[in-house]
């Protein structure tokens, strides 16, 4: 078993939480081992400086996430995320693993442009009257929002009317990371500029309901966010 230090102590009030925190970390870095046998429930309490029914606790969630397997009567052993790890545990890799960020954001990007232009060419054929109303008015320049929260609402409302409840899904999931590294695009006028004429082509066909040109135009738009956020972060 590798050394496993867990000496300092925990003084958020959901100390749960950071026992998770802890042990997540060392996980996706692997600083504990795929099928490593942890620490009793009693050692591990003794080295946080907390009680047994929080480290019960923060195990159970992090083998909800599939991280670890508790073996009663055995012990709890380290299973590899990237054989079993979902999409709740992107954004604790980017934010415990700064040596990954780059490669995560890179990934989630390339990931949004395979699925993006089937999204819009759908929304084009499914749109309701409702819904296009809605994307007119992120285009009107009166509405007071800043350029990234009109792309964040523009996405929303072309993955709602695509009709496909796991575009929804993991447009919701994208976007939390547009919301905290937006800045690596929206921060340059250019790009902002580029979202805005965007926003004008992809309402207009979906308006017209032309899933190809709307195909066309998301595939465009994407492509060139992923290379822009790609060469900011290289510049880093």
């Amino acid at each position: 078993m590798s050394a496993l230090v867990f000496k300092r102590p925990l003084m958020r009030s959901r100390l749960s939480e950071e026992v998770e925190r802890v042990l997540l970390k060392d996980i996706i870095t692997g600083n504990i081992a795929v099928g490593e046998k942890l620490p009793t429930e009693r050692d591990l309490a003794r080295s946080l400086e907390v009680n047994r029914s929080t480290v019960r606790e923060a195990l159970s969630r992090l083998e909800s996430l599939d991280l670890v397997e508790i073996r009663h009567g055995d012990g709890v052993y380290v299973k590899s995320y990237l054989e079993s790890g979902s999409l709740e545990l992107i954004r604790a890799m980017i934010v415990l693993d700064s040596k990954r960020r780059d490669e995560i954001l890179t990934g989630l990007l390339e990931f949004r442009t395979i699925v993006g232009p089937d999204m819009a060419s759908k929304a084009a054929i499914y749109r309701t009257d409702e819904q296009l109303s809605a994307m007119r008015e992120i285009i009107e320049p009166s509405n007071g929002l800043d350029m990234m929260e009109k792309d964040i609402r523009m996405h929303h409302l072309i993955a709602l009317a695509s009709r496909n409840v796991l575009y929804l899904t993991l447009l919701n999931f994208f976007n939390k990371f547009v919301s905290e590294y937006g800045y690596l695009y929206f921060n340059d006028q250019v790009n902002r500029d580029r979202s805005e004429r965007f926003h004008r082509e992809i309402y207009l066909a979906i308006e017209k309901r032309d899933s190809g040109l709307a195909h066309e135009i998301m595939r465009d738009v994407l492509a060139y966010a992923q290379d822009a956020v790609a060469e900011k972060l290289n510049n880093v």
